[in-house]
């Protein structure tokens, strides 16, 4: 089997990070791979925020707590939707794009096998569009230097592995082959 099929089915979601930070070299070697995702009629529609800044982090987990006390749905005081990962990269699109979310999706699945080949751990965090997209949060936003007009694709928490992942079975039945 090559070396990319290899990647692609060994590559799993991790949940447990070490704190040590990852190297610039990997964080550049990421972010190229995400920016060479397919896009729709090439519009590479994306914007990258790379977050590894530990107070800014906690400010993200802050607002996302407040979010959910505000709806009435608290969370523990030790809530992290990051998993305490060193680095996030927050992934958004240009709305007036033709696919945004589907330009972005494209870009965290290259960030996820970037990742994985460097054997740095990844995870791909959806709660991100639950503030995001929300008008009371666009300070937060502007503060990330989130271009205006750009809309919450999702996340992606990155350090190195404190833990393995395991695959969880293959569903069946999720394939039609017609010839």
């Amino acid at each position: 089997m090559n070396e990319i099929l290899k990647n692609i089915l060994s590559r799993r979601s991790i949940r447990k990070f070490k704190q040590e930070q990852i190297k610039d070299e990997e964080l550049q070697s990421i972010i190229e791979a995400a920016k060479y995702a397919p896009s729709a009629m090439n519009q590479q529609s994306w914007h990258f925020t790379v977050v590894q800044n530990k107070e800014v982090l906690s400010k993200i987990v802050d607002s996302i707590k407040l979010a959910y006390k505000n709806l009435g749905e608290p969370k523990p005081e030790n809530f992290n939707p990051f998993y305490d990962s060193p680095t996030l990269i927050i992934v958004t699109g240009d709305e007036k794009a033709i696919a945004p979310q589907n330009d972005g999706s494209l870009a965290i699945g290259n960030i996820l096998l970037a990742a994985h080949s460097l054997g740095i751990g990844s995870c791909w965090i959806h709660i991100l569009n639950f503030i995001f997209n929300r008008d009371e949060f666009k300070d937060l936003k502007r503060e990330l230097g989130i271009p205006e007009g750009y809309v919450s694709v999702a996340a992606v928490a990155l350090g190195y592995k404190d833990m393995e992942g395991k695959a969880a079975p293959r569903k069946e039945g999720t394939v039609n082959i017609i010839k």
